[in-house]
């Protein structure tokens, strides 16, 4: 292959006809327009950029639609809690890469081509640690070769049951460290993924019940340069923990004591005032949202018509893996509005009528922001593509804008036929390149977990 050429595809500058994408090792080199195929080229007829998935927790992959039969009591978040802390009692390395390689698999046939992996599950059975505080990130690592997924790593620190530094629990011991601890495990990851072309290193302090202030100051500079994400906001208990505790909001409470920038990204922030909304509108930081997540969980839905009317970035993750797909992420983000306002087209702009193209457009820049990676069909960004099925019926004579509001409002499973990650063609014909391999391993993992 010389070079990819679409009949069309989404440039930086929009929608263009005729496009042939050149690359060397996997990154582009030129963008023409108006171009016609060359010998060699391989065609297709729609071209998108590979959309980050920023938030993921890859081994819960493994436990979807575990958590889904009632309990006496009323179930929320807490309770769903429970069933991952028996599930992840269960894993070895081993079975994590497994987990994960099926998961990032799915996101790739989604459209996704970067995720942010917020990485907890750090120790042996009984909480001891390995011998090497990697391992556990080696798995990762090894799932993400193995599906050719961009790997933005975010290793958690989590020390605490609660705010104010209570102690955590026994379900817990499988992820804590204390600051002396995870600053080896942050060098030690950054040593594992370093095979890995392009993968980067953040941290994640994994929420304000997790770490103190006086701990969140102290790991703030492992992160070097790189993304810095946390939970934060997610349940309305939460919220009332944090103000019985401290006397603010979590939201709040946080922009007070840390130097917020364009380098955070605050995972969910669902539960915000208006004033809260504006302030983290301002710091230029991405709102993470997980609308499939968020949705299943109960959790609420986030004030997204205003916080993008003041300007705030945001990017979307699968979060708990329930089910893996990038479109419906979006189209969620969107009813979740128009349930709340009970009116339609919400998360839309003057300059920008489409909601598919606000959304898409919006989630590209927060989603690779926020995983410190460059995105785009530009020249110097990774050929990170996502074809669509021109022949798929919900496509069927659109153009422009119009295609990605197919895509997202209208066809469900299938539009998607090909996907190339740094210039290796990992997706054809709408299925992983790996699909039995990985598949068939997960399978056989999940069904020894599951008759334990």
């Amino acid at each position: 292959m010389t070079a990819l050429w679409f009949e069309t595809a989404l440039l930086p500058q929009g929608w263009s006809e005729g496009v042939r994408i050149s690359h060397a090792d996997g990154i582009i080199s030129l963008v023409e327009t108006a171009a016609a195929p060359s010998p060699g080229d391989e065609r297709h007829a729609i071209g998108l950029p590979g959309l980050g998935n920023l938030h993921s927790h890859a081994f819960q992959r493994g436990m979807a639609g575990l958590a889904e039969t009632r309990g006496a009591s009323a179930d929320d978040f807490w309770t769903w809690r429970e069933v991952m802390y028996r599930f992840v009692d269960r894993l070895s390395p081993e079975d994590v890469r497994a987990i994960a390689a099926q998961a990032f698999a799915e996101m790739l046939e989604s459209g996704f081509t970067r995720v942010g992996e917020f990485h907890y599950l750090h120790h042996d059975l009984d909480g001891s640690p390995y011998g090497d505080p990697a391992e556990m990130v080696a798995s990762i690592a090894e799932a993400a070769r193995q599906s050719g997924i961009g790997l933005t790593l975010l290793p958690v620190f989590y020390a605490h049951g609660g705010f104010g530094g209570q102690p955590p629990g026994a379900a817990q011991r499988r992820f804590l460290y204390d600051i002396e601890g995870f600053a080896n495990l942050v060098g030690a990851s950054r040593k594992a993924l370093g095979h890995l072309s392009d993968a980067v290193v953040g941290i994640a302090p994994h929420s304000l019940r997790a770490a103190t202030a006086e701990e969140l100051a102290a790991i703030l500079p492992l992160a070097h340069a790189g993304p810095v994400h946390i939970h934060v906001a997610e349940q309305l208990r939460e919220v009332d923990d944090c103000l019985q505790w401290s006397g603010q909001r979590p939201v709040d409470w946080l922009l007070d004591r840390a130097s917020v920038d364009h380098r955070w990204c605050l995972i969910h922030a669902t539960h915000m005032t208006n004033e809260e909304t504006r302030r983290l509108a301002a710091t230029g930081a991405v709102a993470g949202l997980c609308p499939i997540t968020e949705a299943n969980l109960g959790d609420g839905v986030f004030p997204a018509e205003a916080y993008l009317a003041a300007g705030g970035r945001f990017g979307v993750g699968s979060d708990s893996n329930v089910l893996i797909d990038a479109p419906e992420e979006l189209r969620l983000l969107e009813y979740g509005q128009r349930l709340a306002n009970r009116r339609r087209g919400v998360l839309v702009s003057t300059g920008q009528p489409s909601v598919g193209a606000r959304l898409f457009n919006g989630a590209l820049a927060g989603g690779m922001q926020a995983l410190a990676a460059a995105g785009g069909i530009m020249p110097g960004a990774p050929l990170d593509l996502v074809s669509l099925n021109a022949a798929h019926p919900a496509l069927a004579g659109r153009r422009g804008d119009l295609l990605l509001d197919a895509w997202i409002f209208a066809a469900r499973r299938g539009a998607v036929d090909s996907v190339w990650r740094r210039g290796r063609q990992v997706v054809a014909d709408g299925r992983h390149i790996a699909t039995h391999e990985i598949s068939s391993a997960f399978r056989a993992v999940v069904a020894r977990i599951l008759s334990e």
